[in-house]
Formats: C-alpha cells, structure tokens, sequence
C-alpha cells in the first residue's frame, strides 16, 4: 500500500477486480457478522471499515470503499483512508479559519501600507498565521504515522475479504 507522494494526509488506491460489485458487496455484508474486529456498515456502493468505539482513538483511521460495476461483470474498488469524519473536518475548520485570518490580516497590512502607517504587527501576524498552518499540518502528519499500523490491519482485513471471496 506504497503512495507515491509523501505530502498525502488521506491515501487512496484503486483496484481492478474480477467480481461483480454486488457479490463483493454481500461478502463485505456477510462477514460483517462473523467477526468482531471491525464495525463494516454499507450504503448503496460505499463499505465502510473502522475500529470498534473500545479500541479506537482520536486518530483511528477508518477504510472507505466504493465498489463501481464495471464491463464484463468486473468492477473497480476505489479505497479511501482516513480519520473519524469528525476529526477530519475539524482539522479541515481550523484550516479555514488560518487561511480566512491570514487573508484578513494581509488587508489590514495593505490597508496600512497604502495609508502609509506602520503595518509590522500585521505582517507578523501573517507569519504566525503560516507558522500555525504548518504546525496543523504536522500534527496531522504525525497523526497518519502513528496509525499506519491500524491502517495495514485495515487494509488487510480488506485483502482477506476480497481473497475469501475470488476463492468461492
């Protein structure tokens, strides 16, 4: 499960299987039930694969699949890792809120600038503003690095699914 670019906070990945989407859809159904290592839930073509509520933590990853029909009863599995939907969008908030202070204090500084008045304190805002950014940056890196184990089991369990399913 090697990505290609270091930079990438959520990996994806994409497979060519020789299954048609609905049986690899019940089989992700139909060991829902007879195993307790993850909670697997399915909407429409979408499966998804966390870690029970006692053994997660702030940064669980979860699997997210979607399985298109594809030509010649084939279908493709497009895969997805990433955190608890709400950890994502918090991080993706604070962002926000980093990118809209930054803008704003660059059209105080401007607005200083071009009114000739002193426009340090903005312009060091600025550069705080860029210095948090990273910081979220990194906390999310770290937070990806220190479930990169958890991932692999997820994306194993996935494997042996799949596998259990091309043998039958």
């Amino acid at each position: 499960m090697p990505t290609t670019n270091d930079i990438v906070l959520r990996p994806r990945f994409k497979m060519e299987l020789n299954k048609n989407n609905e049986t690899l859809l019940k089989a992700f159904e139909g060991v829902k039930n007879t195993q307790s290592e993850f909670i697997i839930s399915r909407l429409d073509d979408h499966v998804f694969i966390k870690f029970p509520k006692e053994k997660q933590h702030f940064w669980s990853p979860q699997l997210h699949l979607e399985i298109n029909k594809s030509k010649n009863n084939s279908s493709t599995l497009h895969g997805l890792f990433g955190p608890n939907p709400t950890v994502w969008t918090m991080f993706m908030f604070f962002h926000f809120i980093v990118v809209g202070f930054f803008i704003a204090f660059g059209i105080w500084a401007y607005t200083n600038w071009s009114l000739k008045n002193d426009y340090a304190i903005q312009l060091s805002l600025m550069f705080l503003m860029v210095i948090i950014w990273f910081v979220l940056y990194f906390a999310g890196s770290i937070g990806k690095a220190s479930s990169k184990n958890e991932m692999h089991d997820l994306h194993d369990f996935m494997n042996s699914v799949l596998e259990k399913n091309e043998v039958s």
